[in-house]
């Protein structure tokens, strides 16, 4: 399969492909930061013009488009033509002449003037140890899927599992805990018929707690208010807009082998 990763500099959603045997290249006005040769610097659109692709993944700045930053604009310290031109961008991305599309964002103003997303996901529904909600504009493609024993957890909850979740033993066939490495009769997860526990459902997941008060829920990449950790710096943008490895990983395998 041909795949173009487009604004994408960091190489993870490239990687991912390219680990599956993919013909794949990333483009962004930035330098690939693994100095890879099959890494455009310029405008997407080159490669799209000039070049058939299968499937293209596009991850548009969000700077201009991101709801958390849109009180700059509001508050009129920021030209709301800059939203205009990154959602005109969006438009062009969403209309590339290729059969299969994936527009990633986090949740933004994409979804109130173009049309809301066809999936919202999290980086633990992956097994990464963070919550950033990532919105999906799909063509051609199927949402993604996730396991939920590749959940990660806020610290003080557990995953709330019920045998149907469990992985089937290899020697009898019974509903086995990977986590605790022994059958779910006999594991210590929190099943769904506690009483003692307190269940909240977090992004479509429902997570399990014996600690009252609970805590709030955090993952690794946030403070203990729910920030994110990073603090401000010149090149806060760059890390924040990178993809996560198990999102990528999804990406690569679930619609790669389409």
């Amino acid at each position: 399969m041909k795949v173009l990763i487009a604004c994408e500099y960091s190489g993870v959603s490239r990687r991912a492909f390219e680990q599956l045997g993919h013909d794949v290249w990333s483009a962004d006005f930035e330098p690939a930061e693994d100095g890879a040769v099959n890494h455009y610097r310029g405008d997407c659109f080159d490669l799209i013009d000039n070049h058939h692709f299968d499937l293209m993944i596009a991850h548009p700045p969000c700077t201009y488009l991101s709801v958390s930053g849109m009180h700059w604009t509001k508050r009129g310290i920021r030209d709301p033509q800059l939203t205009e031109n990154a959602l005109e961008f969006v438009r062009m991305l969403m209309n590339a002449p290729i059969d299969r599309i994936a527009i990633e964002n986090p949740v933004s103003v994409i979804s109130s003037r173009i049309r809301k997303p066809d999936q919202i996901i999290q980086p633990w529904y992956f097994g990464d140890n963070a919550s950033k909600k990532t919105c999906l504009w799909l063509k051609g493609l199927p949402t993604l899927e996730f396991n939920i024993t590749d959940v990660i957890s806020p610290k003080g909850w557990s995953k709330v599992m019920s045998a149907a979740d469990m992985l089937e033993c290899e020697c009898c066939g019974e509903p086995f805990c990977p986590e605790c490495n022994t059958h779910y009769a006999d594991c210590e997860c929190i099943g769904p018929t506690e009483d003692d526990v307190i269940i909240k459902n977090i992004s479509g997941v429902l997570f399990g707690t014996r600690i009252n008060p609970p805590l709030k829920p955090v993952w690794g990449n946030q403070t203990p208010s729910g920030q994110n950790k990073l603090g401000p710096s010149s090149n806060r943008w760059k890390e924040r807009s990178r993809t996560y490895p198990g999102i990528a990983s999804a990406f690569a395998n679930q619609w790669g082998s389409l």
